[in-house]
């Protein structure tokens, strides 16, 4: 079957949904709308208004192509329902009959657990795709769901489409698999890729959203459709495999799947085989998602011009820092960091600024609102030569905080509302494997000792880095085996710290991919308390396997000579 993506993220392409209907053949078509900061801003739409909570997008989409997807006989699986998948799937009816559309609706509940966790402002458990298939098998053109993990979207309709039962672990985790890397889009097909600039730009532009072609045994073709921009190649699957992922055990409410057993192969132009995931019972218990309102955050951007920029933000930082004293109402949390992003003898002033950025947080709004207003902008005129701000700082906005919790599957009620109205109540999984994680495996023979060159990791190496909660990952890959046999040698956790010295006092552990030539970091606790946040400059990371490829390293000669990238091509 053939099951394509639409979406990787609420706010991507609105059009995609209807490229990827009049662009090629497809059975199902999914689309991502949900993440641990989008499930934050649907809790504050339902505040405001509790009919709300999905995401608003999807149904504008299915204005122009519900009826689309009707004629070609492609049912339509997302997850856009957020906290109120039963509203959406009403709305989606409405739409349906005002259209004159014959489209069978069905949705996915029992994801909300807000009763078990008053304090949260959601919490929301991570089901499986056992519930979109009862849906489909009972004849759905559309299922929308809540909170179901990203690739349950792909795993569901496959179980529907072959038959597979709760037992098909190897089948399953291949699905996964195939779900795991439809899920974001377009990383899949050259977006946010490493080595981009191997690539003219014109063929980077637009990517096309992928496909999975999935066979009965579970294995896949990952591809696009004809004529679409961007690109598939065995490194593109590779960066999204390793995204938001640790370890070889890859858990989810439907199966652990072995990201340690696949293999990546180039079948041909734009499509890259995957097989051999090999998968096992899930685990007892599912994650859940919380997200509460942790107080309010504020910030400042101090520009510093030209000569002296050390002791011009030393001079304002003290000023503030007194302001702040002096006005009793100093923010719980203060935090100053200056970006040296100045030159010398610029040609331009933005070149020849630096910022000094100031971010305060407090569990109450006037500390982060008028405390700091009047202790920055009162500055203005007796300050450092040349003083100004960015933007003046406002109000002060509320700001989230995520974390995970695990309740045993046994005791959440995961429910598929079928077509008719009928409540299907789904069985959690027979049997279940407590999630353990695998000892560290065999390493490949060192390269032999030669002449090194002094050299931006990222010569080698492509990475691509993630949040997962208050923590993030970066996965490094390397693209042929002697440079694997290096990097697998020379990128250890002391390396690593050393490299990324953020990360020198926290928790990093590395997994160990030989199969796809790669290296896994989770770094805990680099993001604070999540993305909402707002910990650190990337509050979600994403930069942080780029900064990793920047940094400078004692490279064997040969790899680079052989791996040292061209220029853009126009």
């Amino acid at each position: 079957m053939r099951i394509g993506n639409a979406s990787g993220f609420y706010g991507d392409r609105f059009d995609a949904m209807r490229d990827m209907l009049t662009g090629g053949p497809l059975d199902v078509l999914t689309g991502d709308y949900l993440a641990e900061l989008t499930m934050l801003i649907l809790g504050r739409d339902r505040l405001k208004d509790p009919a709300r909570g999905y995401a608003k997008t999807f149904l504008r989409q299915l204005e122009e192509c519900l009826g689309l997807a009707q004629e070609r006989g492609v049912k339509i699986v997302a997850n856009a329902g957020g906290l109120n998948p039963g509203g959406l799937a009403d709305a989606v009816r409405e739409l349906a009959g005002r259209l004159g559309i014959g489209a069978r609706v069905a949705h996915v509940e029992g994801d909300d657990l807000g009763p078990r966790f008053p304090d949260a402002l959601t919490a929301n458990a991570y089901l499986g795709g056992a519930g979109i298939a009862a849906c489909l098998r009972a004849g759905a053109d559309v299922v929308v769901t809540g909170r179901v993990t990203d690739a349950a979207l792909v795993s569901g309709p496959a179980a529907a489409h072959f038959g597979w039962g709760e037992g098909d672990h190897d089948r399953l985790a291949g699905a996964v698999v195939a779900g795991h890397i439809l899920e974001c889009g377009t990383q899949a097909t050259g977006g946010n890729y490493a080595f981009f600039g191997e690539r003219s730009q014109g063929e980077l532009l637009r990517p096309g959203f992928p496909v999975a072609e999935i066979h009965e045994d579970g294995s896949s073709v990952i591809t696009k459709q004809d004529g679409t921009g961007g690109f598939v190649d065995v490194g593109t699957v590779t960066a999204q495999l390793l995204y938001e992922t640790s370890g070889a055990r890859y858990a989810g409410p439907d199966v652990t799947a072995r990201l340690d057993t696949a293999t990546l192969t180039q079948e041909g132009p734009d499509r890259v085989r995957v097989a051999g995931v090999r998968g096992e019972a899930p685990p007892p218990t599912l994650k859940v998602g919380l997200n509460r309102l942790g107080g309010f955050r504020n910030e400042v951007v101090f520009v510093l011009t030209g000569l002296d920029v050390d002791a011009k933000a030393g001079l304002v930082r003290a000023q503030v820092e007194d302001a702040l004293t002096r006005s009793k109402s100093r923010p719980q949390e203060v935090r100053w960091e200056l970006s040296r992003t100045d030159r010398p003898d610029a040609p331009s002033e933005e070149t020849a600024s630096a910022l000094l950025r100031l971010v305060v947080r407090d569990p109450r709004q006037d500390p982060v609102g008028r405390a700091l207003s009047g202790a920055a902008i009162e500055l203005a005129l007796g300050s450092y030569p040349g003083f100004h701000v960015t933007a003046p700082p406002g109000k002060g906005a509320p700001y989230g905080v995520f974390e995970a919790a695990y309740v045993e599957r046994g005791t959440v009620d995961h429910v598929a509302v079928l077509p008719g109205g009928e409540r299907h109540p789904v069985a959690g999984a027979g049997d279940t494997l407590v999630l353990e994680e695998l000892g560290e495996p065999p390493l490949p023979t060192p390269l032999p000792d030669g002449p090194t060159r002094r050299a931006p990791l990222g010569l080698v190496a492509g990475a691509r880095s993630g949040d997962k909660g208050g923590d993030a990952n970066v996965g490094v890959w390397a693209r042929t085996d002697d440079a694997w046999r290096w990097l697998a040698h020379e990128l250890t956790v002391e390396r690593f710290r050393e490299l990324i010295p953020e990360a020198a006092e926290l928790t990093v552990v590395r997994h160990v991919l030989p199969n796809l030539r790669a290296l896994n970091f989770v770094v805990g606790g680099i993001l604070g308390a999540g993305v909402a946040s707002q910990a650190r400059f990337d509050p979600q990371a994403k930069g942080l396997g780029e900064w990793l490829r920047a940094r400078h390293v004692d490279v064997p000669a040969g790899l680079v000579e052989v791996t040292e990238p061209t220029e853009v091509l126009p």
